[in-house]
C-alpha cells in the first residue's frame, strides 16, 4: 500500500493522473490502477470523477493527511532512539555515470565521518530518481538536470558541467572531415530520447538542422561507447569523468562553438522535511564532485 499512498501524494501535488506519472516514472494508466487498487484496499472512493478528470473528494482529502503522515513516519523506521542521531539508514539515487566516479569518493568519505549510519544507494534514470526524491523514497538524488522547473519544494545543487563531443571510430578521423560532415554522413547511435540527456542531444540535432542516420538508440553510455569501438557509427555524449579514459579505436571531437553541456546536480527535499544527516552527506558529495 506504500506505493499507492506515494502516487496519492503526487496526485495531489500535480494535480492530475498524467502530471503526477510525469514525474515519478508511471504512465497515466499506471496512476489511475494503483488509485484505484487503494480504493479496493481501503474500501471507500478518493475521487470524484468525471469524464476524464478526477478531483479529491472529502474522503480523499482526509486519506491524503494520513498519507503525508504515514510515509514521514516510514522515513524514520530506521531511526532508533537515542542513537538516531549516530546511526541510521540513508537512501540516495545516482545515474551511472555518477555512481563509479565522483560518488563512489564521496560515499567513502562519509562512511569516515559517519560509520554508523547504512547507504542504499539506488540506480535510476534521471526522471524516475527525481520522483522517488519527491515522493520521500529518496533523500537525495544525483541526478542530470531536468529540462523542466523542478517542483519548488525540492533544492537543486549544480555539481558539474559536461561538454558533449562526437565520439567517432578513429580510423574516420583520417580523411580530416568536419564534425559537421561526420554527424551528416556516418551512422548514428543515438543518446536516449527518453532520457534528459538525450532530449539535450536532440534540442542541439534541431537547433543545429543536422540530419542523423539513426541506426541504434541507448541509454546506456557505456554500451554507446563500445558501439562507436566497434565501427557501428558516431555518437554525441557527454564528455564524463565516469567513462573514464576513451578505448584505443575511437576519438572524441570538440563541437567548438557549438558545444553544449549537461548539468549534472544534486536534488534533495527541503532542510525541515529531511533527516539532518543527509546535509552532510550532500556535502560530501560537492566536495568529490570538485575533485
Amino acid at each position: 500500500m506504500l506505493s499507492e499512498l506515494r502516487t496519492l501524494i503526487a496526485v495531489s501535488q500535480y494535480g492530475t493522473f498524467s502530471g503526477a506519472g510525469a514525474r515519478i516514472g508511471l504512465t497515466q494508466s499506471a496512476v489511475s490502477a494503483q488509485m484505484q487498487r487503494l480504493e479496493e484496499q481501503l474500501g471507500f472512493a478518493l475521487f470524484d470523477r468525471t469524464g476524464r478528470s478526477a478531483t479529491l473528494n472529502d474522503a480523499g482529502r482526509e486519506t491524503l493527511v494520513l498519507a503525508e503522515e504515514m510515509m514521514t513516519l516510514y522515513a524514520r523506521l530506521s531511526e532508533r532512539g537515542a542513537g538516531a542521531a549516530e546511526s541510521g539508514m540513508l537512501r540516495i539515487g545516482a545515474i551511472a555515470s555518477a555512481q563509479v566516479s565522483f560518488v563512489a569518493d564521496a560515499l567513502a568519505r562519509f562512511r569516515e565521518d559517519h560509520p554508523g549510519w547504512r547507504i542504499r544507494v539506488v540506480p535510476g534514470v534521471s526522471l524516475n530518481l527525481l520522483g522517488q526524491v519527491d515522493s520521500g523514497e529518496l533523500d537525495l538524488a544525483v541526478i542530470i538536470k531536468p529540462p523542466f522547473a523542478l517542483p519548488s519544494e525540492l533544492e537543486w545543487r549544480t555539481l558539474v558541467t559536461e561538454p558533449f563531443v562526437l565520439l567517432v571510430p578513429k580510423a574516420l578521423t583520417r580523411g580530416k572531415r568536419s564534425w559537421r560532415e561526420l554527424l551528416k554522413s556516418e551512422p548514428f547511435i543515438r543518446y536516449d530520447r527518453a532520457s534528459f540527456g538525450g532530449r539535450l542531444v536532440d534540442r542541439f540535432l534541431r537547433r543545429s538542422r543536422l540530419n542523423v542516420q539513426d541506426v541504434l538508440e541507448l541509454d546506456e553510455l557505456p554500451a554507446i561507447v563500445q558501439l562507436v569501438a566497434r565501427g557501428i557509427g558516431v555518437a554525441l555524449i557527454p564528455d564524463t569523468v565516469g567513462l573514464g579514459k576513451w578505448p584505443a579505436g575511437v576519438a572524441a571531437l570538440p563541437l567548438e562553438d557549438a558545444t553544449f553541456d549537461r548539468e549534472i546536480g544534486l536534488v534533495q527535499r527541503p532542510k525541515h522535511s529531511r533527516q539532518a544527516v543527509a546535509g552532510a552527506l550532500a556535502d560530501c558529495i560537492g566536495t568529490a564532485a570538485k575533485g
